[in-house]
């Protein structure tokens, strides 16, 4: 039997038997996986002659220690290729930094016009078929700077710290059908890079630690992130953290114009935990932890987003929007909130249409609050048992609103206005509300509220100043 597959069958029974990796250190994970790793030779020269006389590389199945980075210079190798054709091809890194790095000349934007003559031989580059470990707590998967065109694909990334990390400047990114599992970092790392035209389809991405997708800072256009499972990316323990399974971070240069993000379409995932399903029973779980959190600034917000056709469940806020404009969030089901649901602060023509609330065997607050916003709706869709004893929808310090159409069943309170004006409430049920609770309560310093067409069968207060045509 070879060393590779007295390896491989050494994992199998440690599989079979459980043995846990939670509390492990990299090359502890990778010792019970592969408990002579550390036998194997250092791959990477070989593959760096073979990368120098081939210009890519066609990988046979088995392990490959790295010592060092494998540097794919496209100037140098054109459209490369790293592929394992016939599948279990397995790179371990073994040191810090990404296993693979592929570096490119392009300086320009996606407009033909920019781009250098020589830059199209760099075009398309392909990494295909491989799993990357990290033994190293600074190991890295991918690292991508200056490509245009290229494409990850079928690719697993355990262990490392960030999975895939894009930084400087690259163009019309494809990943697709990837693995981003269990790494301490993030799973897919905008790092402050100049890029447009992304694609992520079809990946599980899931217990990075640090987030799973991170936009932060740079200037980053035309994202659509499309029928990925996102899951558990933050803290697997109490910790506080503001991570997020999506988070696109841009409040770190509150000034500067420069760094923006716009133009991103989140569809058809599923994005949850981790909150109520996780530790025990009472025991918080990644405090804090969002599916999606936008952290724009006032001099550019994060805008120009549609967010539709997703579940998002299991954490401490589904859904949550700061400093954000021209957002439209559709069709989606939020569940298990813990305790919120979508909390949405400084935003500009926020739409929240047809969407299901419901906490399901969770008693949560479950609230959707809109704070210091303007000319945003919320419109159809159904909100079920939230408990929030403040109202499951909340506006405090807003104006130009549109409440229209939504359900509201067996939920704590209903619809709470403070400080609000220039809204309309129109054509809503509430029905069964806590006896304690309220339909409608409009505080006295609400101004210019319109409130016609609805069905309560609860408790309504309304200022002098309302009008209520129902």
């Amino acid at each position: 039997m070879s060393p590779t597959s007295a390896l491989l069958v050494t994992s199998l029974l440690l599989a079979t038997f459980g043995v846990s990796t939670s509390a492990q250190t990299p090359a502890e994970r990778l010792a019970s996986q592969f408990p002579d790793y550390r036998s194997l030779p250092d791959a990477s020269p070989d593959l760096k002659a073979r990368l120098e006389k081939e210009g890519g590389l066609s990988l046979s199945p088995g392990l490959y220690r790295l010592g060092s980075t494998l540097e794919i210079d496209l100037a140098k190798h054109h459209g490369a290729a790293i592929r394992a054709p016939q599948g279990g091809v397995t790179l371990i890194m073994d040191a810090p930094g990404p296993a693979l790095r592929l570096t490119g000349t392009h300086q320009g934007t996606a407009d033909p016009k920019s781009f250098q003559p020589a830059t199209w031989n760099e075009r398309m580059p392909v990494i295909e078929g491989i799993e990357i470990l990290g033994a190293d707590p600074g190991a890295d998967g991918i690292e991508l700077v200056r490509v245009v065109q290229p494409i990850i694909s079928q690719v697993a990334v355990r262990w490392c710290h960030h999975a895939i990390h894009l930084v400087e400047r690259n163009r019309n990114i494809i990943i697709s059908e990837c693995h981003l599992f269990e790494n301490s970092g993030i799973g897919i790392f905008y790092d402050s890079v100049n890029l447009h035209q992304s694609n992520i389809s079809a990946c599980h991405i899931s217990y990075c630690r640090e987030g799973g997708v991170v936009i932060r800072d740079g200037n980053v256009r035309n994202v659509q992130i499309s029928g990925c499972d996102l899951e558990g990316n933050m803290p697997g323990d109490a910790t506080p953290t503001a991570a997020a399974n999506i988070l696109i971070d841009v409040s770190g240069t509150p000034g500067d114009k420069s760094h923006s993000v716009a133009e991103v379409s989140i569809t058809g995932c599923t994005i949850q935990h981790s909150g109520n399903y996780s530790g025990k029973t009472g025991q918080p779980v990644a405090p804090g932890g969002a599916n999606i959190r936008f952290l724009g600034k006032e001099v550019y917000p994060v805008d120009t987003v549609s967010i539709s056709a997703n579940v998002l469940s299991d954490v401490s806020v589904n859904l949550d929007l700061q400093y954000v404009s021209d957002i439209n969030v559709a069709g989606n089901v939020f569940f298990a909130p813990g305790p919120d649901n979508i909390l949405v602060s400084h935003g500009q023509r926020v739409s929240l249409v047809g969407n299901t609330v419901n906490p399901r065997e969770f008693e949560r607050d479950g609230v959707i609050r809109f704070t210091d916003s303007m000319d945003c709706q919320l419109t159809g869709g159904t909100v079920h048992a939230c408990l929030a004893a403040k109202g499951a929808v909340e506006l405090e310090n807003c104006a130009g609103f549109l409440i229209q159409g939504v359900a509201f069943t067996d939920c704590g309170a209903g619809i709470h206005l403070k400080n609000t004006r220039g809204t309309s409430i129109t054509g809503c049920r509430i029905s069964r509300t806590l006896p304690e609770g309220f339909d409608l309560s409009v505080a006295d310093d609400c101004e210019d509220i319109v409130v016609q067409a609805n069905t309560f069968t609860g408790k309504v207060t309304l200022p002098s100043t309302s009008k209520k045509e129902n």
